[in-house]
């Protein structure tokens, strides 16, 4: 006969720290992760609050966890493979749980020239897919991606206009 499910021994307790501990380290291999991001794994997991923040922050006492380390990684990351622009990256560690003044502090590493460079690229790229298409539709199209990307319609005008010179095709008047 089977005991109720209420009386049958299910072991010890889980070691809320130890397994708290294996997620942190599981999360932190293969990348780095921000504070807010490893805080709510740990809650999906149901680990205690006080255990969650006790170590949280020895994990960052010991420089496991730290945000602008984070912040840097993946404003340098996201600008080359994604070409974002700061606007868009600002939005993107906001979602992470990086603290504004930390991703301000970043994102004024970030040079104008490279984000111009970034948005060049981009350009340069659709440009290409975009051979059969008038030069008015290919400026807006080329403008809305870099707009998509973050990036000021200022700057967008200005490299869809260059860029569409330096491809011999004619940039709609403004």
């Amino acid at each position: 006969m089977r005991e109720p499910d209420d009386e049958r021994d299910l072991g010890p307790e889980p070691d809320h720290e130890a397994v708290a501990r294996k997620i942190l380290l599981d999360q932190l291999t293969g990348q780095a992760r921000s504070r807010h991001e490893l805080a709510a794994r740990l809650a999906r997991r149901n680990v205690p609050d006080d255990v969650a923040g006790r170590l949280l922050d020895r994990f960052e006492e010991v420089g496991l966890i730290d945000d602008e380390a984070f912040a840097r990684s993946w404003v340098d990351s996201r600008q080359r493979t994604r070409g974002l622009a700061r606007s868009a990256l600002a939005q993107e560690l906001r979602r992470k749980g990086v603290d504004d003044e930390t991703a301000r502090d970043v994102l004024a590493e970030v040079d104008p020239a490279d984000e111009e460079q970034a948005a060049r690229a981009l350009v340069r790229k659709k440009l290409r897919s975009l051979r059969g298409v008038d030069d008015t539709a290919a400026a807006r199209r080329l403008a809305g991606l870099l707009a998509r990307k973050g990036y000021s319609a200022g700057l967008a005008y200005a490299v869809v206009k260059d860029e569409l010179a330096a491809a011999g095709r004619e940039a709609p008047a403004e």
